[in-house]
């Protein structure tokens, strides 16, 4: 069982000293990934909604510093309760004053793994390698390049892994370590602590994976050095580290309610709708404390955007305090890895009812728009077109004079002498998965021979 006293650690992966700074460890955790490029490259990512257009909607960035102001705010709350138990000195200062940082870094860093396009470039890398698991490579199937596990990584692959091996990955002319994080922010983004073949599904934890083969000795170090209960050796998997449900919850919540504002700014939700579906999850939670909300509404009358606006806020400010109650109501269950839930799908019934009916209309009107369908199909197409250039090339031991010339593309980091097939694919894949929307449809298009590249 974990313990509130030794669930957390200031030493930082791949480093084996702590420097003397007047910024705390954590907050150095938040500036590293803030200017960071693989951070800044999320601002031409895909969030929902085509990038860009005549309305400005949220992209990957946005969604990331929103994300972390909410984690912030979780963490805060959370973090004085805890300081409040009979704790260690240590562990008292570490949540009255650190865990908001913690958790705040953490949020920005949850979605740097993921491709361009939405959810649907994960499941384009995923597709390429099923449909192409029987191309002769060196005489022999490309799925016969793998083991069992490492096929499992590519043909299942996940963000949520790649952002633990983006910063953790020791690159090619890059220091050790990656980013060199405090091991507390990195258990913090686990939200699926085990490799792919335990993702099985039948717990919270196991829905899908959160290392690759690659960085499963890292991940072994990270759990060793927080207390992280081991569930099963092998496949492996752990228990999740108590600070992801912090971060997790900042991600439901924002996903939940902001998704709504951008539809409402392009005119896929009414404001009729939007409106009523916030104003009764308000009212779920807030029962007849509901007099100041209708005022203020009242004024805002004249602007629909407004009203939104200020809803939004309130249902936030709602569902941050909701989950810090359940977070503490389950501490117990969350410390020993037996809670096997998110929070916000532990609210109270009320507010899970109107929960639902918001998740209902945003699956129905939202996610499934025909300028949301056809940004993934897209999206689907790029992806899965770039891999069928550079994985055959840079598995062929004979490579031909165009393969050559791909490979030739590839940036000096993602190039490293006498890696094993896994790693030369999963360095391909670390390079796509971190294109840009608009660079990887460029380069799509001067691959196909659609256009020329612009020089610069």
């Amino acid at each position: 069982m974990m313990h509130w006293n030794t669930c957390f650690s200031n030493a930082r992966f791949g480093q084996e000293y702590k420097s003397d700074q007047p910024r705390t460890a954590y907050e150095r955790d938040f500036d590293r990934l803030i200017f960071s490029a693989a951070f800044r490259r999320l601002q031409d990512k895909t969030q929902v909604f085509p990038l860009p257009g005549p309305v400005l909607v949220h992209n990957r960035l946005t969604h990331s510093l929103e994300v972390a102001s909410v984690g912030r705010s979780l963490g805060k709350l959370v973090g004085q309760k805890l300081a409040a138990f009979p704790l260690e000195e240590e562990a008292r200062e570490f949540y009255s004053t650190e865990l908001s940082s913690v958790i705040a870094a953490a949020c920005l860093a949850h979605d740097i793994g993921n491709p361009s396009f939405g959810h649907s470039g994960e499941s384009a890398i995923s597709a390429y390698f099923s449909e192409a698991a029987q191309e002769s490579i060196n005489g022999s199937s490309l799925q016969a390049h793998f083991s069992a596990a490492e096929w499992q990584d590519l043909t299942r692959f996940e963000g949520n892994a790649n952002s633990f091996r983006i910063l953790t990955h020791h690159y090619a002319n890059r220091q050790e370590g990656g980013y060199q994080l405090t091991y507390s922010t990195l258990a913090a983004i686990a939200k699926y602590p085990c490799e792919s073949l335990a993702a099985d599904g039948t717990a919270v934890h196991r829905k899908k994976y959160g290392f690759f083969q690659s960085e499963k000795a890292g991940f072994q170090k990270l759990a060793a050095m927080l207390g992280m209960e081991m569930e099963q050796a092998g496949p492996l998997c752990y228990q999740r580290h108590p600070f992801v449900y912090l971060v997790e919850a900042a991600d439901d919540i924002c996903y939940r309610v902001i998704d709504w504002e951008d539809a409402h700014r392009l005119g896929i939700l009414d404001s009729a709708t939007a409106i009523e579906a916030l104003l009764k999850l308000l009212e779920a939670g807030r029962g007849n404390r509901m007099e100041g909300i209708y005022t203020t509404l009242g004024s805002l009358k004249e602007d629909a955007r407004e009203q939104l606006a200020f809803l939004r806020a309130m249902c936030i400010n709602l569902l941050v305090q909701a989950c810090v109650d359940i977070f503490l109501l389950r501490e117990s269950d969350i410390l020993t890895g037996t809670y096997n839930r998110s929070l916000l799908d532990d609210v109270e019934p009320a507010i899970a009812v109107a929960l639902k009916e918001i998740n209902r209309i945003t699956v129905k009107r939202i996610y499934n728009h025909e300028s949301v369908v056809k940004i993934e199909l897209a999206g689907y197409e790029v992806m899965h077109s770039l891999l069928s250039h550079f994985i055959p090339a840079v598995l062929n031991e004979k490579a031909s004079h165009r393969e050559k010339k791909v490979l030739q593309l590839l940036p000096a980091q993602f190039r490293e002498e006498g890696s094993t097939p896994y790693g030369k694919a999963l360095n391909v894949v670390d390079f796509i998965a971190g294109m840009t929307d608009s660079y990887a449809m460029e380069l799509y298009k001067n691959l196909r021979g659609i256009s020329l590249p612009i020089h610069r």
